[in-house]
């Protein structure tokens, strides 16, 4: 695990792919200094792009508001993004596809919710369109046992299921958080991420990050991803001094140069 000053600074980097809950987020909300470093970003031209397990109605307001290239939600379904003050919303399936999957996924909420005491659909579950969510950590606490056994009932029924800082996720198809920044940088920006990856830096928080702390060479957690390290088989190269959106500032910060002064 190396300090976040021991990350490189590409001569080139082209931008930065980033996890929102606990990461910018507190309490379900950005931090102000985490949504200054956003800005920052946007001043300095540098694309930013979120990956977020969050369901596509929670992600709405972020694509409008907060200063993102564009966001991917429902870990790599679904693509938002702010064109001329109006919400765009992109699928990585065809409609046919997504009516189908749908009514199995509410299927296997529910029989979640029947046999696995203490297990309720996450408060956000109305705005979903291609997964389901337990929540484990946001309003209600599941121990892990239970969270395992949530888990092994989502994977027994041919769900892909990932646990995140608050929820545990569950979704059919081959989509995830690589797949869904793949999909974003190749149509916002035109370029191939899977070969320009050590131009691009990811930070996040939690063991559905794995995939991206995987796959991408400048990968960063923020500090209060330590509750979940011993979890990690992919653990991110750096680790922030900082805890959630003063730990991505730290990474702006780095990347960009300090701050100007007040």
């Amino acid at each position: 695990m190396n300090n976040i000053h021991r990350l490189p600074r590409p001569r080139a980097w082209v931008g930065l792919l980033t996890d929102i809950d606990d990461t910018l987020t507190a309490d379900g909300d950005i931090e102000p200094v985490a949504l200054a470093a956003l800005q920052r970003l946007r001043t300095a031209g540098i694309p930013l792009i979120a990956i977020t397990g969050r369901p596509v109605g929670w992600s709405e307001s972020p694509a409008l508001h907060w200063p993102l290239t564009t966001i991917v939600a429902e870990n790599g379904s679904v693509r938002l993004s702010c064109q001329n003050g109006r919400l765009v919303k992109h699928y990585a399936q065809d409609d046919t596809t997504r009516q189908h999957q749908h009514h199995t996924l509410m299927q296997v909420l529910e029989l979640i919710e029947r046999t696995v005491p203490g297990a309720r659909r996450a408060g956000d579950s109305a705005g979903r369109e291609t997964d389901i969510a337990i929540d484990h950590s946001e309003h209600t606490h599941l121990p892990p046992d239970r969270v395992a056994q949530v888990v092994a009932l989502m994977q027994a029924h041919g769900l892909t299921a990932t646990v995140s800082s608050i929820h545990i996720n569950g979704w059919l198809g081959h989509h995830n958080k690589w797949t869904g920044a793949c999909w974003a940088v190749r149509e916002v920006l035109g370029q191939d991420l899977a070969r320009e990856r050590d131009r691009w830096v990811y930070v996040g928080d939690s063991t559905n990050d794995q995939v991206m702390f995987e796959q991408m060479p400048h990968s960063v957690g923020v500090a209060n991803i330590r509750r979940f390290w011993n979890d990690l088989v992919h653990r991110p190269r750096h680790v922030t001094q900082g805890e959630r959106g003063q730990g991505f500032a730290e990474v702006v910060e780095h990347l960009l140069g300090d701050p100007p002064a007040p």
